[in-house]
């Protein structure tokens, strides 16, 4: 059965379950499992070394820095209309005049000072990194409001999570009101009683705002769409709150929500309906072109292979699978999959990986979650969950956390808070890892017993990286810890070569023709190879 079907008939049931306030038991204790050493009190700048947004759009870039507070901002040589508040690091205005700009970023504080260079594109691409940041369904799901959706975003500053360079704060389905804005827009429900207030609050805070909405008429948690058969989008729960009305309307309002949207203040849309077809694909991609706002638009469920293309010419970003979950085989649920079942599938998306157009493979299961269940810790183990941001840093991919913010724990902040790993996702080269060795991987049943992969259970995952160097994540999907070889011929390099831990950002030494390693059971040893161009 077509999961988008399944979906939409139980999604309305899903959205009414209980969510509770707090995580029915405490979180395992994987202290002792964090590999990410502490960041320095002397300030380092993090982040890409590009970003791009369009001219004549407003701009807003927060410089990611971390060291202790309070710390001053410089940026050297950025385009005219652009300023920098040197308290904040927040870059805002608006540039008129395409072309690159080498800005050279400084920070400091009473420790010492740290510089980065930042290639600023004004051209016409944006999201020239995958994006990094918060939704809310997988843990507020339909009960997500203003309130948790603020509380969240204030976690992602007083975390340092923004200082890692984390700045979407994405609302998800159940938003949405009534058809009562100019021209038809959609407005929000009583649950979200100031959006532009939001957006507002959001931007002062250096943060990004996202929003959700469909082609379809109804959502699937069974709120309104943005089609319909009525001119007006008139829009009823008793009428069209069903699955029968998860298809295309004949009206079509992408321009007037796209103008609401940016009058607003957003700055990322999630799109979501299935299957993605190319033609509401390239309409809402124009609507929010001509809505004088930049807005990232990522597709979202399940996008059809055989248009690989046309996503990267309409779209930001597209999801390469059905939802995720917390679950390394396949889960009991009809319409998710497995973390371990995504991660080794995507092999045939990666050449349609770059700057401005990313695979993406779902939201981050890592954290307490509820996933269409009562709030909980991850099911994933410690190794699973290194394996999970390596493997998705690796492709490139868009990265939003599913996590319930006020209960983050130690462990699951160091898995974010890398800036070593991070930047193999953040590369300005924008490739996606390719799998260099090892078995097609086989798909354990839900909660089954590991076991022995057919043919192996060791797999070598390379990408290239912008300086020359290439990330390689050695993966164990077997029962036991495996020792795991890369040969360096398979990455096309021979003789001796450099390599480093970047979990641990701890130099190993020169390896001559492969460089070997012990991986636990379901999880990676993620490492740079090569020395860096200069």
């Amino acid at each position: 059965m077509n999961s988008a079907r399944v979906f939409g008939a139980i999604a309305p049931l899903l959205c009414l379950l209980p969510l509770p306030a707090h995580a029915q038991q405490a979180p395992p204790d994987y202290s002792s499992r964090i590999l990410t050493p502490a960041a320095p009190d002397k300030p380092r700048i993090n982040g890409a070394n590009v970003y791009g947004q369009r001219p004549g759009s407003p701009f807003l870039y927060t410089i990611p820095a971390t060291g202790v507070r309070p710390m001053t901002f410089g940026a050297a040589g950025l385009p005219a209309g652009l300023t920098l508040d040197p308290q904040t690091g927040i870059i805002s205005g608006v540039a008129a005049t395409a072309g690159e700009y080498h800005v050279v970023l400084t920070a400091r504080n009473a420790r010492g000072g740290a510089s980065k260079n930042l290639k600023v594109v004004i051209g016409d691409k944006i999201a020239l990194t995958p994006p990094l940041g918060w939704n809310s369904w997988n843990s507020w799901a339909g009960s997500v409001d203003q309130d948790k959706v603020m509380r969240s975003a204030r976690v992602l500053v007083s975390s340092g999570l923004i200082n890692h360079g984390w700045s979407y704060v994405n609302i998800d389905d159940t938003w949405q009101g009534q058809r009562t804005g100019a021209d038809h827009a959609l407005q929000a429900n009583d649950k979200f009683p100031d959006m532009a207030g939001l957006c507002t609050e959001l931007h002062h805070m250096g943060l990004k705002a996202g929003i959700y909405s469909t082609v379809w008429i109804t959502s699937y948690a069974s709120y309104p769409g943005g089609s319909s058969d009525d001119a007006t989008g008139v829009w009823t729960k008793e009428q069209h709150g069903n699955r029968q009305y998860q298809r295309i309307g004949q009206y079509h309002f992408a321009d007037a929500d796209a103008k609401q949207w940016a009058a607003w203040g957003f700055d990322y849309l999630k799109y979501d309906w299935n299957p993605n077809d190319v033609p509401s694909t390239a309409e809402i991609d124009q609507a929010l072109r001509k809505s004088g706002r930049d807005i990232v638009l990522s597709l979202s469920n399940s996008a059809p292979f055989e248009h690989a293309s046309d996503w990267v010419r309409f779209a930001n970003a597209w999801r390469t699978t059905g939802d995720i979950a917390d679950s390394w085989g396949r889960p009991r649920t009809t319409w998710q999959q497995g973390m371990g079942q995504i991660a080794f599938s995507q092999d045939r998306w990666s050449p349609y990986s770059g700057p401005g157009h990313w695979n993406d493979p779902d939201m981050l299961v890592v954290g307490t979650v509820s996933l269409a269940q009562p709030m909980h810790y991850t099911h994933l183990t410690a190794d699973e969950q290194y394996t999970h941001i390596s493997m998705w840093c690796l492709l490139s991919a868009p990265m939003l956390i599913g996590c319930d913010m006020e209960k983050l724990d130690a462990f699951t902040l160091s898995l974010l808070t890398n800036d070593e790993v991070l930047a193999i996702d953040q590369d300005a080269l924008g490739s996606g890892a390719v799998k260099v060795s090892g078995p097609s991987f086989t798909v354990p049943a839900y909660r089954a017993d590991p076991a022995d992969n057919p043919g192996g259970n060791a797999m070598v995952y390379a990408k290239l990286l912008e300086d020359g160097t290439q990330a390689v994540g050695l993966f164990n999907v077997g029962p036991k810890d495996e020792t795991v070889t890369v040969n360096f011929a398979d990455l096309k390099i021979q003789g001796k070569q450099r390599v480093r831990d970047l979990w641990r950002q701890k130099d190993l030494g020169d390896f001559s023709d492969r460089y070997s390693a012990v991986v636990p059971s379901h999880g990676v040893v993620l490492v740079k190879v090569g020395a860096p161009r200069r």
